[in-house]
């Protein structure tokens, strides 16, 4: 019986590595036909960053100013990106010439897709590896309603990642890796390992600072002052200055209101930590464990997200991306969950302007889309709807608020006079979902944290 059982044990984790494999198997070939699409200004910004790092030596690297696109990320991406020169020179040398601005041969295209495709090994395993932390309760006969399953499509084949890194061309792919193979450590109790992964991102990319309390708060809850050991097991602090971030442009830029008053980058600090406040205070006086962890790192990247100065729409994959991993243990979560995704991918779609990408950006996040509610629901079947009446009127509004920024007002008089009008409608509408879902996480937390509270006295 004991061998038997073995071998049932090793068949179902062989079953689970062949299931995997194929969905990774399967996004790196649709990244692969991605390849000829469009790619916006950030494909040269890399491209000089390769030649700046390949040619130059280090104390020249920050201080380069051929292109106006300057090196302006922290210093392991910067070495990730001479890392990457060193294979770049076997494509095409050209592309490595700094003077070469805008240099965009066949050649030059294919490794910049191919080094993010490559790259985005990191972030299948860290996707594998947040599997297997997910609470196994919700055991199904059928693989497809696993949750674990579920997670991993969420994840692996998320739009907003998708179209973002491979179409408009970023390099998120392996850093969100980092990001949830910390997420994973934290929650498998290998706190230093988790410590240590979010320390190496934040010098590679700042915008993660937006998560750190999160990170802090919950690292001295858990690993440094506990119930065994009131002292402190870390005898240092390692500040972080908080960097200026961009508006949407590549450059970063101070601009003043001509109608509207100007929002000082003091008052929206203030308006973030003052945000980011009662998560923080939640997860040190009732922590909930790894749950309350991601939820507060959620909410902290939601606050940055609303009130921070020159956020770029794309960093919402910062909380869409966490909140998976909740949306597949409770049906309250999974609610918010679909709100905040729904939303805030559709966000995304100015990023992808030429006609020729308006159908591939429609029908991934039609497929995707239909994709998370179907399997959440199944999931959650047995408990209340994850949305209400009013949720999924204000949801099913965003295809008529498609069709007349993608359809109707390109045919009006109005383009020519007034073309920010699409945007503006996306931008806004927009906001009221994230803003919603935002408000609701926070409620849920609250009130569970109070509910907590009351049991226990």
């Amino acid at each position: 019986m004991r061998g038997g059982s073995v071998r049932t044990g090793r068949a179902m984790a062989a079953g689970g590595r062949s299931w995997f494999r194929a969905l990774a198997l399967g996004v790196s070939f649709l990244k692969c036909l991605l390849i000829p699409a469009y790619y916006s200004t950030d494909f040269e910004v890399h491209r000089n960053w390769l030649a700046i790092t390949h040619n130059l030596p280090l104390s020249q690297w920050y201080y380069e100013a051929t292109s106006e696109w300057t090196l302006d990320y922290p210093p392991f991406f910067a070495w990730f990106e001479y890392a990457l020169s060193h294979v770049a020179k076997y494509f095409d040398p050209k592309m490595l010439v700094i003077e070469n601005l805008n240099y965009t041969s066949h050649a030059t295209v294919l490794f910049q897709r191919f080094s993010v495709i490559f790259t985005d090994i990191l972030f299948i395993y860290a996707v594998r590896e947040c599997c297997r932390c997910v609470n196994g309760k919700r055991a199904a006969k059928d693989i497809l309603e696993k949750p674990t399953f579920i997670l991993a499509v969420l994840l692996l084949w998320n739009f907003g990642l998708l179209i973002v890194d491979h179409i408009h061309f970023q390099y998120n792919g392996f850093l969100f890796g980092l990001m949830l193979l910390s997420v994973a450590r934290l929650c498998q109790k290998r706190y230093l390992e988790g410590a240590l992964l979010f320390a190496v991102l934040l010098h590679f990319k700042h915008i993660y600072v937006y998560v750190a309390p999160a990170y802090g708060i919950y690292l001295l809850r858990s690993y440094c002052f506990t119930a065994n050991n009131a002292g402190l097991k870390c005898n240092f602090l390692d500040p972080t200055k908080i960097p200026k971030a961009s508006m949407t442009g590549g450059l970063v830029q101070e601009f003043q209101h001509t109608v509207l008053p100007s929002v000082t980058p003091l008052a929206t600090l203030i308006c973030t930590f003052i945000s980011i406040l009662p998560s923080v205070f939640c997860l040190w006086f009732k922590p909930q464990g790894p749950r309350g962890f991601l939820q507060c790192l959620v909410l902290c990247a939601l606050s940055s997200f609303m009130f921070g100065w020159h956020v770029h729409e794309k960093a919402i994959l910062l909380a869409i991306l966490p909140l998976s991993l909740l949306s597949v243990q409770r049906a309250k979560d999974a609610g918010i969950y679909l709100i905040l995704t729904t939303t805030g991918h559709f966000s995304l779609f100015p990023l992808l302007f030429t006609p020729p990408e308006i159908p591939i950006k429609i029908l991934l996040m039609l497929l995707f889309t239909v994709y998370s509610f179907s399997s959440l629901k199944s999931l959650f079947r047995r408990e209340r709807p994850l949305l209400n009446w009013l949720e999924t009127i204000y949801l099913i509004q965003l295809v008529p608020l498609e069709i007349l920024c993608e359809i109707i007002f390109p045919l009006t008089p109005w383009k020519g006079h007034f073309p920010f009008i699409p945007l503006l409608l996306t931008s806004v509408y927009c906001a009221l979902g994230i803003t919603y879902a935002w408000l609701k996480l926070y409620i849920s937390v609250l009130t569970e944290r109070i509910s907590v509270r009351q049991k226990a006295e």
